[in-house]
């Protein structure tokens, strides 16, 4: 166990966070020329329900960093448990992330993925530099809800809610 006055490393920091159950989301938002971009984001958190707000941390060196900046609005994608495959390719760097992936775009532009669980629509509401990451706030301002089961990420490994039979 570290002592609690030191801060961990890199590595012990992962391995404490990868404890943690959470749902697999992907956030999109166009870039400043309208094209759709994404990626893939584990921190993620409800934070007010009056107004309704919403964070996502994204690295400042993410290529995905600039469009969600510049956005006007962003959708939280949170993903059903055969999206596994979604989750791996917007979590790389690949350049387009979205070919073969249906999708259309909401009236407001955001990309939605399909066969989802849930979309969440957003506007920003403020962002706020946090180490490496930028915080970015997030006022919900509508979405939509699926019956379909979601896919978790546990202890660096993709889960389902289903009990195995």
């Amino acid at each position: 166990m570290t002592d609690l006055g030191s801060p961990v490393d890199r590595e012990a920091f992962r391995q404490l966070l990868g404890s943690f159950a959470t749902g697999v989301t992907v956030v999109t938002a166009l870039t400043p020329n309208g094209e759709p971009a994404g990626m893939t984001a584990s921190a993620v958190a409800a934070v007010s329900l009056d107004p309704p707000l919403l964070l996502v941390c994204v690295d400042r060196q993410a290529t995905f960093h600039p469009a969600i900046a510049g956005a006007d609005h962003f959708v939280l994608n949170i993903l059903s448990q055969d999206q596994q495959e979604i989750s791996d390719r917007f979590a790389t760097q690949a350049e387009d992330k979205f070919h073969g992936i249906p999708h259309r775009l909401h009236d407001w532009g955001a990309p939605l993925l399909d066969g989802v669980v849930a979309h969440i629509l957003c506007e920003p509401w403020k962002a706020i530099e946090a180490g490496d990451h930028t915080v970015f706030f997030g006022r919900v301002a509508g979405g939509d809800v699926t019956d379909r089961d979601p896919l978790l990420h546990f202890m660096g490994r993709y889960r389902s809610t289903r009990e195995s039979d």
